[in-house]
């Protein structure tokens, strides 16, 4: 029986997660739920898993989840969050935190020995330097993100040194084909109807300006260990092929199925074993082609921007994401249009010397500076 902590609960992730959890009940025990504000959906979990520790980072939603589970203790702030990391009782730490939060939480769970199934990409793209040296097995950490999942699966049994390159393949998002003028009447709205993949309203921003791509190359640049020029985005619309990789005698392999994040999820919980899933088989009559395509640089350069920040490296990934987060919050919010996002985070990134990201403080530091320029550029 795994015994599991599901941090970021109540998120999209969170909650496909719980329904794994679910259908394999005798294979997974959720014993530890935490989120940020969301204390009805993470009470009803708790019921539904029997899951005791309990956390949230809100202190109103905090009081409100000990209304609801009279009797239940109940962790307040990111630091009780983080603590269930490294909760004896946890085996498995799913990581579905998001944003920079998470960051924190997956170097307790790597510091306590524990599995770690990642889907907070910030932890590697801001935190990457400090957080890769806590890997001591291939099976510390595996990668939720889907496209991660499908390189780490097809990396299985091959010699890491073989690896010649990484292709990350991206829907494109709602904007596919749009240019500059057309993008900058986009609203929110519109920008939250992805048209393969149900996601947190924040990644379904990121899809849409192609930031999401980038903070992946970034992370797979982490996990992989290759040079930003060896991994590459193509635009797959159909969402069927996960990733590819490439080997040195011109080998590809990829990784097909559903676009389903159940898959993912399942499979860093049972890993090495696969188990019995309830997604559908792919219909590759039904979908009848695979087109790839570039990216549009021109139209979408958050993807540029991330690779930028990856290449400069020590603390610019951590500035770029944080000041990325603010800008899509702000686009959420009505208080900035669509190609603002790509502007402040260029505008933030412009006034950064980065300085090394040695230590989950100075990563910290990188990211409480690059908010304030943010909302400050915002303002």
């Amino acid at each position: 029986m795994i015994r599991v902590a599901l941090l970021g609960s109540t998120g999209s992730i969170g909650t496909q997660t719980v329904e794994v959890a679910r259908r394999h009940p005798d294979k997974v025990q959720v014993v530890a739920l935490a989120a940020n504000r969301d204390a009805d959906t993470l009470a009803a979990q708790a019921v539904a898993t029997g899951a005791s520790m309990l956390a949230m980072a809100d202190a109103g939603a905090a009081q409100r989840l000990s209304e609801l589970l009279p009797g239940s203790a109940v962790g307040t702030g990111s630091e009780a969050v983080a603590e269930l990391a490294a909760a004896d009782e946890v085996d498995v730490v799913v990581n579905a935190l998001v944003g920079a939060a998470g960051l924190r939480a997956t170097v307790r769970a790597l510091q306590s020995g524990k599995r770690l199934a990642l889907a907070n990409k910030e932890s590697l793209v801001a935190g990457g330097d400090v957080v890769m040296p806590l890997v001591k097995r291939r099976d510390s950490l595996l990668p939720v993100d889907s496209e991660h999942s499908a390189i780490f699966q097809c990396l299985e049994g091959e010699r890491r040194e073989r690896l010649a390159r990484i292709w990350l393949t991206a829907s494109g998002g709602p904007f596919r084909g749009m240019g500059p003028d057309q993008l900058s009447k986009v609203t929110p709205e519109q920008a939250l109807k992805h048209p393969r993949w149900s996601m947190g309203p924040k990644i379904t921003v990121d899809s849409a300006t192609l930031m999401n791509k980038g903070l992946e190359a970034i992370e797979a640049h982490h996990l992989f260990s290759l040079p930003y020029d060896d991994i590459l985005v193509v635009v797959h619309p159909q969402s069927c092929v996960h990733s590819m990789v490439e080997f040195l005698d011109g080998s590809v392999k990829a990784h097909l199925g559903a676009t389903d994040m159940r898959i993912p999820i399942q499979y860093a919980l049972s890993y090495p074993d696969r188990w019995e899933t309830a997604v559908g088989s792919v219909d590759f009559a039904a979908i009848g082609r695979l087109d790839f395509e570039a990216p549009d640089l021109g139209a979408f350069p958050c993807l540029a921007l991330a690779y930028d920040a990856g290449r400069a490296g020590g603390t610019m990934p951590a500035v770029m994401n944080a000041a990325n987060e603010v800008a899509v919050a702000a686009f959420l919010a009505g208080r900035a249009g669509f190609l603002d996002i790509p502007r402040i985070v260029e505008s933030v990134m412009s006034r950064h010397d980065p300085w090394p990201a040695a230590s989950l403080e100075a990563v910290e530091a990188a990211d409480a500076w690059a908010r304030a320029e943010a909302e400050g550029i915002i303002l």
